[in-house]
């Protein structure tokens, strides 16, 4: 498939879309008054920057999965590309929605190996591709070392009263 062929203008809003649903677990599960009251590190970037970092990680993240697409279609590496955009969605619900910052901290594990299996499937396919995942696989980084931080900073039971 020719990444510039007939309708690959419709297949590139299809993953631009599948990446806003991920989004949208963000806004679904904001981090709220919960969130505020937990002791975080002096490292914790402002909840400002969050909206901006993610809306340009999913563009890149959209773009990556569609030039890998429109190259090989449904191959291995797109089959771990809509994997990491599952486990990326589920991480909001289950830090802030069910306030199960292990739960999260293990999603984000897997998230990271996914976007890291990703990279090396996307090289040989397209190295564009596989260099869009890399500041993602960097803010994955960054954001598992924060659960962890968060999650250590508040030890006891994992679910607090809503």
């Amino acid at each position: 498939m020719d990444a510039l062929g007939a309708g690959s203008f419709w297949t590139l809003l299809m993953f631009l879309a599948f990446c806003a649903g991920a989004a949208a677990t963000g806004v679904l599960f904001r981090p709220g008054a919960w969130y505020e009251s937990l002791a975080k590190p002096a490292w914790t970037p402002p909840n400002w920057l969050f909206g901006p970092a993610w809306t340009v990680l999913y563009i890149a993240m959209a773009v990556a999965g569609w030039l890998v697409w429109s190259a090989q279609g449904g191959a291995a590496a797109t089959a771990v590309w809509f994997g990491q955009l599952a486990l990326n969605a589920a991480w909001s619900w289950l830090f802030f929605g069910l306030r199960r910052m292990d739960l999260a901290f293990g999603d984000v594990l897997l998230l990271w190996l996914t976007i890291v299996a990703f990279i090396v499937l996307a090289w040989p396919v397209s190295e564009l591709a596989a260099a869009l995942f890399v500041p993602y696989v960097l803010w994955v980084t960054y954001a598992a070392a924060l659960n962890l931080a968060v999650w250590r900073a508040n030890p006891g039971p994992q679910q607090a009263a809503r």
